[in-house]
């Protein structure tokens, strides 16, 4: 099956264009604003781990390494499309519009982390695992059913594939048309299970044959590939063809999240040579050299702003009105139970009355 589904690749690891066909449509403008999203989520993702590690957030899921596919992918979306993300995607998020502050406030346990910008069609982070698949099926249905041009991405792991929801999600698009993108970044592990043992399939984008629908397979650190078979996946949806699954084999550096430790099952030594030879900004950097396009000036700009940037939604994040803890009681029923008018009572008594 990996023959059938090779895996593409745009701009290889040393920064070389390996398909000529594409020499034109890579502009400086385009390499360079890949750098600089990719810089600024991984600049967030490194300091929402150190908020972590300092009890200023609760658990995180970092998602350094896999920059190429998010940022690809999320770039070539347009402005009136549909994101549906995992816990992890929340750089494809911000890439794609989403507030730096609020997804903090998310990682912070405040639901008002889940609320996008006026226009921003971002679903909450689906949590249980694929359950957003079926909810982007359905809004891409909803959208071709109005007429529109909206499309819809859904991202998810490799462990996502084994769940009921993204088979149930993927049939309902393939027997409807459902102009749906099914994004899954194959990091290897689904928490400490690695591939292997989770299914006989030797890929993701096989899975595809089943619901007969195109499966594609690409590097997921190659950003250049990311972007450009998104857009192509997007444009075929638009133009009534139905879904595209794309597998994007990528590596997560760190762990599943914080409160895991990947070197109890995984060779944590595969991180250096990653980060050495694959590294998904590396590889762009690479390119930009090659071009003679790479500006160590505008690269520190491109830093100081990310940092910048990321310094400013931290403090905003932290100035945030404290939460009512009388919330968690209010929002359960239209109407709250005796059992629960208690449990408020007595959890508010505890702390010491309820705040406005």
């Amino acid at each position: 099956m990996e023959s059938q589904f090779p895996m593409k690749q745009i701009v290889d690891t040393n920064g070389k264009i390996v398909l000529p066909e594409y020499k034109e449509r890579i502009t400086a403008e385009l390499a360079k604003e890949f750098f600089k999203q990719m810089i600024r989520i991984r600049t967030f993702d490194r300091k929402a781990l150190s908020l972590q590690r300092q009890g200023r957030i609760g658990t995180y899921a970092p998602f350094e390494g896999q920059e190429g596919a998010q940022v690809g992918s999320a770039m070539a979306l347009n402005d009136g499309d549909w994101m549906f993300p995992t816990y992890r995607d929340h750089g494809a998020a911000i890439v794609f519009g989403h507030s730096l502050m609020r997804v903090l406030l998310f990682w912070n346990g405040r639901n008002e982390g889940c609320v996008p910008p006026v226009g921003k069609r971002i679903f909450p982070p689906g949590i249980p695992i694929a359950t957003q698949i079926p909810h982007a099926a359905g809004a891409a249905f909803a959208e071709k059913q109005k007429g529109t041009s909206a499309a819809s991405i859904a991202y998810f792991g490799d462990g996502a594939t084994s769940e009921g929801d993204f088979h149930e999600g993927i049939n309902f698009a393939s027997v409807l048309r459902a102009p749906v993108i099914f994004f899954n970044q194959n990091n290897h592990y689904a928490i400490s299970v690695p591939m292997s043992k989770q299914m006989n399939s030797k890929t993701i984008a096989q899975k595809s044959l089943a619901y007969d629908i195109p499966g594609i397979r690409i590097d997921g650190n190659d950003v250049f590939s990311s972007y450009f078979e998104t857009l192509a996946a997007l444009e075929k949806a638009r133009n009534g063809e139905g879904p595209t699954l794309i597998e994007a084999v990528t590596w997560r550096y760190g762990a599943h999240t914080t409160s895991d430790d990947p070197g109890r099952y995984r060779d944590q030594g595969e991180n250096v040579r990653r980060r050495e030879e694959a590294d998904p900004i590396l590889r762009v950097e690479r390119w930009l050299k090659n071009e003679g396009l790479y500006d160590e000036s505008w690269v520190e700009e491109v830093k100081e702003g990310a940092v910048a940037e990321v310094e400013a939604a931290v403090l905003e994040m932290e100035a945030f009105p404290q939460a009512n803890p009388a919330d968690i009681f209010d929002h359960v029923f239209a109407k709250p139970t005796w059992q629960i008018e208690k449990q408020k009572k007595n959890y508010l008594d505890f702390i010491g009355g309820e705040r406005s």
